[in-house]
């Protein structure tokens, strides 16, 4: 017999899941944020935490707790908006699932049940951060982070990062390719693909590691090519976007979302991360790479595109913005899915002519403080001509 307490949670949750979400009016002119976050934890099924059944579970006790529901791929198909988001227990292992949406802004509900991966990799030991590209070969594919432990440290905490690849073309039947390889970098994360064939290869976006928190050696966000998909090896891995001294990259810099296509070049959406007293800060950049050449660098403005706010800096992982999931729809509307603080959900919804008009028109950084003074100043002499041309 069901438990009457289901039903109750069913009902909260009910208003939960059909609440509608307004923009938030925007500051700078280039997105624009939403009242509530899209996904939460208590977006989660009642029937994936609890045994509903009055007579095994009589006090109806949470059995399988979700703690957060984060960083998450996302993809446009037949006119509805689908997230994969990486979904955390309380135990601490991440999962995959899928939620979907009319709007792309609020209403996400997930299916049924979570995504079961063929279970090929015996070593791994959890799995998040999937990234999804439709690609022009006529599937989608997940790249995604496979952490198994590092057997050859001591440390019981030591992990190994690789990117674990899968496919399908329906978001329900998952096909498992192995994990890919990269000959020069020891460990992998923040793997993106490019949807389209480079020089008639798999091209994809990477952070060569030397373990599995710091960077090291590594220098920014990478781009290798692979002959094969199903058996996906990069050979050479070229810096795209460096990590510079006394920016938001100096720590390290990873992929975001799929690059978009546009008249002028390939954007990107990436975070960006540096240290600071209270810990590490996640933030969101943008650059831009060539439309045929996509490792060539061709505009990168200056500073972070979206940082954590207000309550979105709270959480498991406090002061982080982070997207691995961006939609453009048939009317050019972008719909950025940005995690906060490693526990929730938003969006942050702009224009293809507005991400063009930032990333194109916004100056680089000049790197030094002198620099950069100097170039707030040419901006204020320009406004202040304009000013007083106006009130003569």
């Amino acid at each position: 017999m069901i438990h009457e307490r289901y039903f109750e949670l069913l009902k909260e949750q009910e208003e939960l899941l059909s609440k509608k979400n307004h923009a938030l009016e925007s500051k700078n002119g280039i997105f624009e944020r939403y009242e509530n976050p899209v996904l939460t934890r208590e977006h989660a099924p009642v029937f994936w935490r609890y045994d509903i059944d009055s007579e095994s579970n009589p006090k109806f006790l949470e059995r399988l707790g979700i703690n957060a529901v984060f960083n998450s791929g996302a993809i446009y198909l037949n006119g509805k908006y689908y997230l994969v988001p990486r979904v955390e227990g309380n135990d601490r292992k991440s999962f995959f699932a899928v939620a979907e949406s009319d709007n792309g802004i609020d209403n996400f509900r997930f299916w049924d049940y979570p995504i079961l991966l063929e279970d090929i990799v015996p070593e791994e030991t959890n799995v998040y951060d999937m990234r999804l590209t439709q690609h022009e070969d006529g599937y989608i594919y997940g790249i995604f982070c496979s952490e198994s432990h590092d057997d050859s440290s001591n440390d019981i905490s030591a992990a190994v990062a690789q990117a674990g690849i899968v496919r399908t073309k329906d978001l329900k039947n998952w096909e498992r390719l192995p994990n890919l390889k990269t000959l020069r970098s020891d460990q992998q994360r923040n793997v993106v693909l490019h949807p389209e064939f480079v020089d008639g290869k798999y091209a994809f976006y990477t952070r060569p590691m030397d373990d599995f928190i710091e960077t090291g050696s590594g220098g920014g966000i990478g781009f290798g090519l692979s002959e094969s998909i199903e058996n996906a090896v990069i050979d050479e891995e070229i810096i795209v976007s460096k990590r510079k001294y006394h920016t938001i990259t100096e720590a390290k810099n990873g992929a975001g979302a799929v690059p978009i296509k546009t008249d002028k070049g390939w954007i990107h959406i990436a975070h960006g991360v540096r240290n600071t007293a209270a810990g590490l800060r996640y933030v969101l950049y943008c650059f831009a790479t060539d439309l045929n050449d996509p490792k060539r660098l061709i505009a990168e403005p200056s500073g972070m595109f979206l940082g954590p706010l207000g309550g979105e800096r709270v959480g498991d992982v406090s002061n982080v913005a982070f997207t691995n999931g961006a939609i453009v729809n048939e009317n050019n509307e972008v719909f950025i899915y940005y995690a906060a603080s490693d526990t929730r959900l938003h969006v942050a919804t702009t224009t293809i002519d507005k991400l063009v008009d930032y990333v194109f028109n916004t100056p680089e950084d000049p790197l030094r403080s002198v620099d950069c003074v100097k170039q707030r100043i040419s901006l204020i002499e320009k406004n202040k001509k304009l000013l007083s041309e106006k009130e003569k």
